[in-house]
């Protein structure tokens, strides 16, 4: 029977770091929370001339030299990450598998939040099992949503854990290791209006606030604070039986950054050792690039355990939670 696998990964980071006291001074939080509360030691950030599309083709770059991968060979590039691209209305995927190479390549994107990786492994995965003439899928994602931040927007505070950074995945049919299996995913859409950059759009096309900001901080996080973890366990119970296991199958959490109560508080409804749970607090929250770039760290590092379920689980403003379940080596 036809499957998906993961056959390599790889990501960027650039090369400024921006540490919690630097986070803290221009907040005006202090540094024990941000690291306490926030779970934030620092995150990465982008030159003020490296923008999506270079930070997407550094990590495919690496992904391409590592694997020793033809770019002529890949027939799919799918761009995953962040809407805030180089231009405001523009797709970043053609311009990527230009770049690299990738001559023969369709371009897709579906640009989004959060939720990024599970929703990508979902729907580059179906793309392979649906279409006979396709081999591979190049799914590519990246951040640069820390200038996004406005620090003395005490409404958006949740969202000072942004940085910036970018990964890549090659999927494979009928691979030998690493079978990407079961997704699913969950949305709630009365949370939509919640978080936006208020200009840009046809509601506002000229003027506005350009920073991301919160409609109303104390309903959302209410409102969040009643179904997010309840929903987060949902997704992955889903993602988890549909690859014909239960969560008690799962032996690694690569998950997006959040706050250290959340994490704790999920890894134990998740029934995992802490240990087994990526936690990124080096590089903060990077939109839809966090579980990929977790997975990544964790194989390189060899914590991943062969023949266990990763559990990639994610949440995004809209607001959607999912998770995509990967049976890791042979």
């Amino acid at each position: 029977m036809t499957h998906v696998s993961i056959a390599a990964t790889a990501a960027y980071l650039p090369e400024r770091w921006m540490t919690a006291a630097e986070v803290g001074e221009r907040s005006g939080i202090p540094e024990r929370v941000i690291v306490e509360k926030f779970g934030l030691r620092g995150k990465h950030i982008a030159a003020e001339d490296e923008h999506v599309s270079d930070l997407s083709v550094r990590a495919v770059e690496a992904l391409l030299e590592e694997a020793e991968v033809d770019p002529l060979d890949i027939d799919v590039v799918m761009y995953f990450g962040s809407m805030w691209k180089d231009y405001a209305v523009w797709q970043a995927a053609p311009w990527i598998a230009h770049r690299i190479g990738a001559a023969r390549a369709y371009a897709v994107e579906y640009d989004n939040v959060s939720c990024g990786t599970p929703v990508a492994l979902r729907i580059a995965r179906d793309m392979l099992l649906a279409e006979d003439e396709l081999r591979n899928v190049l799914v590519v994602a990246a951040c640069r949503e820390s200038y996004l931040l406005d620090y003395a927007n005490e409404r958006s505070r949740f969202m000072f854990n942004f940085g910036d950074g970018a990964v890549a995945g090659l999927l494979v049919k009928d691979g030998e290791r690493n079978r990407l299996l079961g997704c699913h995913g969950i949305t709630d859409g009365s949370f939509s209006l919640q978080v936006k950059v208020p200009s840009g759009g046809s509601v506002s096309p000229n003027g506005g606030y350009r920073f991301l900001d919160v409609a109303d901080p104390a309903a959302m996080k209410d409102g969040l604070d009643k179904v997010s973890l309840t929903n987060f366990v949902a997704a992955a119970r889903g993602a988890v039986e549909r690859s014909g296991a239960d969560l008690s199958d799962v032996g690694y959490l690569c998950g997006i950054h959040m706050k250290p109560s959340m994490h704790r508080g999920l890894v134990t409804a998740l029934g995992l050792d802490p240990s087994r749970a990526a936690y990124l607090d080096d590089t903060g929250h990077m939109s839809g690039v966090d579980p990929l770039l977790a997975l990544d760290r964790a194989a390189r590092a060899g914590e991943l355990r062969d023949g266990e379920l990763v559990l990639l689980l994610a949440a995004g403003t809209g607001y959607t939670w999912a998770a995509s379940v990967v049976r890791w080596g042979a």
